[in-house]
C-alpha cells in the first residue's frame, strides 16, 4: 500500500489487536475505520478519572501530614 501523503510505502503493525499503518517515509500514522474508537475506548478504560485521582492525590496528602504528625507523638 502507498502513503495518502507522500505515496511512500505502508507498513502495518498490530498492538493490542489495533492494525496500525505507518509511512516509512514521512512517518504518518493511518488507521482504518472503527481503529479509533478502539483505542479511545481502551485508554478511556485504563485511565482513572478525575474523582479517583482527586480522592488518591487528598488521601496521598493526608497520609504525608498523619507521618509528619507521628513524629511529635
Amino acid at each position: 500500500m502507498q502513503c495518502p501523503k507522500c505515496s511512500g510505502e505502508l507498513k502495518m503493525a498490530e498492538r493490542s489487536g489495533i492494525e496500525i499503518d505507518y509511512c516509512v517515509s514521512c512517518r504518518g500514522i493511518w488507521l482504518d475505520s472503527g481503529e479509533l474508537d478502539k483505542i479511545i475506548e481502551r485508554s478511556a478504560a485504563s485511565t482513572p478519572s478525575r474523582q479517583e485521582r482527586d480522592y488518591d492525590r487528598d488521601h496521598d496528602r493526608e497520609s504525608w501530614w498523619e507521618r509528619i504528625m507521628d513524629v511529635f507523638d
